[in-house]
């Protein structure tokens, strides 16, 4: 038997995507958990989980997921673009390569990962992309930040077009800029910096939003923070 209402989590290791997991699991959803360390998901145990090796570089891993969803579920009810790397060093220091690594994942990673689900997603379904308030206009940016807040910005301008692209046939594509969290990710980048939101307290959000907000918002962004930093 199919399940009814299913939702894949990218990111989904540690942080805000391995909270969302649990959230969504206690919620009666079907979880795709993608993640390129599936060691932490594994131990939750979880019945309505399944957990997929995932690297938003690697093509064949696209294939794999494609494959289980047209195999096991039929559609995805909700799409969560969590995953995301973060590099903190002087621009005049940060190669082509780096650059490409981060928008790899940040970019065009989330833009293929669309397009291989978009034909099981309903016309109901939900597609949210996280990005970051680096990645808003107008915001106080953080220097060392070049690739990935540029590429957060990239990630904005992405989820803007495909909801034009796709506003008479759904689905609803939204994106959360969200300001500081206190997550693994941040600590890596930031040693010793401590955020007004907590990992969990973040999932708790996107987890309401990514469940009704296509019924109020589609291709628009939200910022998700008390400032705008």
């Amino acid at each position: 038997m199919k399940p009814k209402k299913t939702v894949i989590i990218t990111g989904s290791s540690r942080g805000i995507g391995y909270e969302l997991v649990s959230l969504f699991s206690e919620a009666g959803y079907a979880v795709l958990a993608l993640s390129r360390n599936t060691i932490p998901l594994n131990a939750l145990k979880l019945k309505n989980v399944t957990v997929i090796p995932f690297d938003l570089e690697n093509t064949e891993d696209y294939n794999k997921v494609e494959s289980f969803v047209k195999k096991e579920w039929e559609q995805v009810n909700i799409l969560i673009n969590n995953a995301g790397i973060l590099i903190n060093q002087p621009f005049s220091q940060t190669t082509i390569e780096d650059f490409k690594k981060v928008y790899n994942t940040n970019v065009f990673g989330v833009a293929e990962l669309i397009r291989k689900l978009l034909p099981f997603i309903p016309t109901d379904g939900h597609v949210v992309n996280i990005s970051s308030m680096g990645g808003i206009q107008g915001s106080v940016k953080f220097a060392g930040l070049s690739a990935y807040s540029s590429s957060k910005g990239a990630v904005i301008t992405l989820t803007e077009l495909l909801a034009e692209e796709y506003k008479d046939s759904g689905p609803a594509f939204n994106v959360l800029a969200l300001g500081a969290v206190q997550t693994e990710m941040l600590e890596e980048a930031f040693p010793g910096y401590k955020a007004p939101v907590s990992a969990i307290e973040m999932a708790v959000y996107i987890f309401e939003f990514s469940k009704t907000a296509q019924r109020f918002y589609n291709g628009k962004v939200l910022q998700v923070s008390s400032a705008t930093p």
